[in-house]
């Protein structure tokens, strides 16, 4: 997926560099997409939880909003996933991030359900989806003017493209792709087979943060580097947490079950969005969304009790197993972030003398490491999200009772659909 193929020729310097065009173009038209996905779902957005209900004289935070808001999201969304044509792809539940490129058919059904859930208040995020429409975009347009450019390259360039746009940097692909690489037999070094996917990903990054910067706004002030008792804390907390996120995961095996007993999308897509209202109504109006903005509302908040956050961590978590086992299209990193952020601002209440950064970092590193399953991308994030480097030493140590922890736990991925596909 990463490492061009022999024929495209000989001279490995003159093949990076003539490969490099495509890529920056996947990169940049990778951003675009996910831009105008993002800024379509806040227009719905805005619309559905601000116009309407001022218009009609309702609190949008109101219990009733929420639920019925919700509900008809679930009803809305399995209505588009049984009758629209392509049926809105693959159940996000059954696929990790990437895969084959779907039939551009599937497209406009896709965007349409990941954009109402994104505007519909639904706790996933857009990772799967506007990487799955990259892909078929991307080999569509890219097999008719690159014709000899092999298919699972443009894959590994799509995928790299998007996660450099949605994080606004290439860093994140570049670690989500060393394992890959690395893993790769053949000639040239790790680098080499990193240098592709550095030039989409550095270009989607490029792209969106001129647009409007990256979608992981959430950061907690610096404050210097952290102690001795910070470091022990931390690895404490990431294992922590990481055992919080695999109850998560071993819940939504068992409920992705249980909804397909249902059969019709319509029935357990509505019956998802009941209980996500269900949820919204306890854990209030920061439980909703993807939960990029609410994460930072939560870290610069007015320091909210350890019940209080708890609560918001136990209910995001489980709006989370809901919203991808119920059917509804979208990612889980974001919404994991959240869960992590509130657990680790509830260890913080428990440990007043320990610095807000460190649990909070080895919390989102270890609800990341459980629910994404991959080192690189757990400890990237957990980085970004206090906006200090200083603590990467201690997250490099923090991640090892967390991996021990996760290691031979099952993933996040349904075990099959049920036999619930629609016709």
């Amino acid at each position: 997926m990463i490492e061009p193929e022999p024929g495209l020729g000989q001279n490995r310097i003159r093949t990076l560099a003539v490969l490099s065009v495509p890529a920056v173009l996947i990169g940049v038209v990778s951003a675009l997409i996910l831009f105008a996905l993002d800024e379509l779902s806040r227009q719905l957005q805005d619309l559905l939880w601000d116009v309407l209900p001022h218009a009609a004289g309702i609190d949008p935070d109101g219990g009733w909003w929420i639920f019925g808001m919700l509900t008809a999201t679930g009803l809305a969304v399995g209505l588009m996933v049984r009758y629209l044509p392509g049926h809105a792809g693959p159940d996000s539940a059954a696929a990790e991030l990437g895969g084959s490129a779907l039939p551009l058919k599937v497209v406009p059904s896709l965007a349409a359900v990941a954009v109402l859930g994104l505007a519909g208040g639904v706790s996933l995020g857009p990772e799967n989806p506007i990487i799955a429409i990259n892909t078929a975009v991307l080999t569509a347009l890219l097999a008719r003017f690159f014709r000899r450019l092999p298919a699972r390259l443009v894959l590994g360039l799509t995928m790299a493209g998007t996660v450099g746009a949605l994080f606004g940097t290439p860093v994140a692909a570049a670690l989500l792709f060393t394992g890959m690489a690395g893993a790769m037999a053949g000639p040239g070094a790790l680098f080499d087979k990193l240098f592709l996917p550095l030039v989409s990903a550095g270009a989607g990054a490029a792209v969106m943060t001129t647009l409007g910067g990256t979608m992981l706004p959430a950061s907690i002030p610096e404050a210097g580097s952290p102690g001795g008792w910070d470091v022990l804390a931390a690895m404490a907390i990431a294992p922590l947490a990481a055992a919080f996120g695999l109850a998560g995961v071993l819940a939504f095996r068992w409920a992705h079950r249980q909804f397909r007993r249902l059969r019709s999308p319509v029935l357990f897509t509505t019956l998802g969005g009941a209980l996500l209202g269900l949820l919204g109504v306890l854990g209030g109006p920061l439980t909703l969304f993807k939960g990029a903005e609410e994460s930072e509302e939560l870290l610069h908040g007015q320091g909210e009790s350890f019940s209080t956050l708890a609560v918001l961590a136990a209910v995001k978590l489980a709006a989370l197993v809901v919203a991808a086992a119920a059917g509804f299209r979208g990612g889980r990193i974001f919404p994991a972030v959240f869960v992590g952020v509130a657990f680790g601002l509830a260890a913080g209440a428990l440990l007043p003398d320990i610095r807000a950064d460190a649990a909070v970092s080895a919390a989102v590193l270890g609800v990341v490491l459980a629910i994404a399953r991959d080192g690189w991308l757990a400890l990237f994030i957990a980085v970004v999200i206090t906006g200090d480097v200083a603590v990467s030493a201690m997250l490099c140590l923090a991640i090892l009772p967390a991996w021990l922890v996760v290691t031979h736990a099952p993933h996040m991925v349904a075990e099959d659909d049920g036999g619930a596909r629609p016709a």
